[in-house]
């Protein structure tokens, strides 16, 4: 479990992040949700180390990771897979370099060893026979795969995921959440997810943080979110357009 308690993040003399108090759960696919500019992006960039907020605590299972040495840092990162929002992968370099990059970093397995590693996570996200292949070969959902075979190489306890389905197509979509909320559940990782897909949020939220204006206006689950009472969130969850799969479920 990875937790947040009384977060602040000032940039100047504007506080992006005031007193945020949420959790992200073990096993489960935990979303952040709200509009650009609300604070989320922030809020990931903080749990991953990226940015130091002023005031608060990020726990990693109890442990401060704010205030962890260089060493217990290096440690808890080594436990950490990232997906970008535009994949980030390395143009000049084939998916099988790409996902063996992590390995490099982070093993001292054999080459034969990463290779198999490489194998068993393009064929957990379905690219077959894509070792040699370059990122510009592939498609947009394609890429947005092999992204996710690289943050899983090196087995992490925690994913984090920046909008992973931007710039995707709705079908395209629906099988990356598939395959998140598949290997979150079948890895038992905590993932969080910054997202504005609805169809996310309604299909895989199974902890929900809504961030409105720096703050945590409301917490729940898919379950919950259609029915809340919290204004700001209605208006953000109503604003966006509504699928015949969501409409169906209200």
């Amino acid at each position: 479990m990875i937790e947040m308690k009384q977060i602040s993040k000032f940039f100047g003399d504007r506080e992006v992040l005031r007193s945020v108090d949420t959790s992200f759960e073990q096993g489960k696919v935990n979303l952040v949700i709200g509009r650009s500019g609300s604070g989320k992006t922030v809020l990931m960039k903080s749990l991953v180390g990226l940015i130091t907020p002023e005031q608060g605590q990020i726990l990693y299972s109890g442990h401060n990771f704010l205030t962890m040495s260089a060493k217990e840092t290096q440690a808890l990162r080594a436990e950490m897979g990232m997906v970008f929002q535009g994949s980030a992968l390395f143009d000049s370099s084939t998916i099988q370099e790409n996902i063996m990059f992590p390995l490099d970093m982070q093993t001292n397995q054999s080459h034969e060893e990463k290779v198999e590693r490489v194998n068993f996570c393009l064929k957990r996200v379905d690219l077959y026979n894509c070792n040699n292949l370059y990122p510009s070969e592939l498609s947009g959902g394609m890429r947005k795969r092999a992204a996710i075979a690289r943050a899983i190489a090196c087995n992490p306890k925690y994913l984090f995921c920046d909008e992973p389905n931007s710039g995707l197509d709705p079908k395209t979509s629906i099988i990356i959440d598939e395959l998140i909320y598949e290997i979150t559940h079948e890895f038992n990782m905590t993932t969080v997810v910054n997202t504005h897909d609805l169809n996310s949020v309604i299909t895989i939220g199974e902890t929900i943080s809504y961030i409105y204006e720096g703050s945590l206006a409301w917490r729940g689950n898919k379950d919950e979110v259609l029915i809340s009472e919290n204004q700001q969130l209605n208006e953000f969850i109503y604003a966006q357009p509504l699928t015949q799969k969501i409409k169906d479920l209200i």
